[in-house]
């Protein structure tokens, strides 16, 4: 399990330090390349954007900082380049919020579990292969043909555990 990483802003330890986050965006540019799709630099930005976030930002938040880097301030900016991160596997929408996380690891399908800290709203993404193939296993036994499902889990980061003690 990842902690949150306050001295950094970054929410969890893979996203952590110039590194990881070089490392990350590396990976989406390869997925970008081996997929045909165009990492445009509206996408990259928005990409660099969510990953510098601590915690998920909301489709205006990112656009505010879109706006006033020059990139447009019109909705659909940012809209369009969030979906085509979260379709291209990118980056990830968290529903109870109605945020977007970059992904901790692009390069990769896998199946992800968000744990939301319910004291700051910082998501760490965990690897969630267990629970999918368990909830697979249900909706088949339910005669149910599963599309998609996201799992998000609430809770309380280790910070702000510490804090409160």
């Amino acid at each position: 399990m990842t902690t949150q990483a306050q001295d950094n802003g970054f929410c969890c330890a893979d996203h952590s330090g110039a590194a990881n986050v070089a490392a990350i965006l590396a990976a989406a540019e390869a997925r970008a390349r081996a997929t045909g799709a165009r990492l445009t630099p509206v996408r990259r930005r928005v990409l660099e954007i969510l990953l510098q976030a601590h915690g998920a930002l909301g489709a205006y938040d990112v656009l505010e900082k879109l706006s006033a880097e020059g990139f447009g301030s019109q909705p659909p900016v940012a809209y369009r380049a969030l979906n085509f991160l979260v379709d291209q596997g990118l980056a990830h929408r968290i529903r109870r919020l109605n945020a977007f996380t970059a992904c901790a690891h692009p390069g990769q399908d896998h199946r992800a579990a968000f744990l939301i800290c319910e004291s700051c709203d910082s998501v760490t993404e965990a690897d969630a292969g267990a629970v999918s193939a368990a909830l697979d296993q249900a909706a088949k036994a339910a005669g149910f043909d599963l599309a998609r499902a996201t799992i998000e889990a609430v809770g309380q980061c280790s910070a702000c555990r510490e804090a409160a003690r």
